[in-house]
């Protein structure tokens, strides 16, 4: 079964995931590029800019907590613009403590916005599941506060299509009048899938792996988690869903996303 849905494929910038992008997902594909603490947000601009002058079309995160300037940032935008790229991700970010100005993606957004004259679409982060450190309704009440800087919604990792559904006719409801993407973990063996995604913060979301019912036996095969079923019924929601935004953990070359073109009018099977 093939589903007609836009898809972007999420990276994490490590030494050796330009070759394998390279060696396995097609030139125009879209891809977003993660921004960890310990990785910095340098590190995810120059991977972003490289992955771009190859013909990508690629979604630098920038997280606010770990820019130290408003200079820095400025050098940053100058980069991916020269680069062609027409679009970041702004979160807070899980560093501790804020190195510079930037305490919340909100103050991001609005000197991103600034400096490069509103050219810049910003996608930013929701919650189905809610978030491990802020209530619903104060998640809900940032991103009205942002929305008008905003060009899209990207939900964290959601195992489960009803909840996905339910989040993005809350974000209706409520005013929130943007695209929502739908965030979907790729294929990828049930231990490393556990693993992985707890170092990045979304251990919460995987509980269901641990119960025995009929989501998890049709998510997961012979150990290996898909998301065939979970894109398939995605697919079919109204009102539409914008797109699927696949975690990888860099497993690129196992993804059926490989196969298909991801980027703005891609085909998600």
């Amino acid at each position: 079964m093939t589903n007609q849905m836009p898809l972007r494929l999420e990276i994490i910038p490590t030494d050796s995931i330009i070759p394998k992008v390279q060696a396995h997902v097609p030139a125009g594909s879209t891809l977003t590029v993660t921004c960890l603490p310990h990785h910095g947000v340098g590190t995810t601009v120059r991977a972003s800019v490289q992955l771009a002058q190859l013909g990508y079309k690629v979604i630098p995160h920038l997280a606010a907590r770990s820019i130290e300037s408003r200079v820095q940032l400025a050098g940053m935008l100058r980069d991916c613009e020269a680069a062609g790229i027409t679009e970041v991700f702004a979160i807070g970010g899980d560093a501790p403590e804020a190195a510079g100005p930037y305490g919340t993606s909100s103050r991001l957004m609005e000197d991103i916005a600034d400096l490069t004259g509103g050219t810049m679409a910003i996608g930013v982060a929701g919650y189905p599941e809610g978030h491990p450190k802020h209530n619903e309704l104060t998640m809900l009440d940032a991103l009205l506060e942002k929305q008008h800087l905003a060009s899209n919604v990207v939900t964290q990792m959601c195992f489960s299509a009803p909840r996905i559904g339910w989040y993005a006719e809350l974000l209706r409801r409520e005013g929130v009048d943007l695209p929502v993407w739908a965030g979907v973990a790729g294929a990828v063996p049930r231990a490393k899938l556990v693993s992985l995604a707890a170092k990045i913060g979304v251990g919460p979301s995987l509980k269901f792996l641990s119960r025995k019912g009929p989501l998890a036996r049709r998510l997961l095969n012979a150990g290996s988690y898909s998301s065939r079923f979970l894109v398939s019924e995605l697919a079919a929601m109204e009102p539409a869903l914008a797109g699927i935004h696949l975690y990888t953990f860099n497993n690129v070359e196992t993804q059926p996303a490989t196969n298909w073109r991801a980027g703005e009018g891609a085909k998600a099977s």
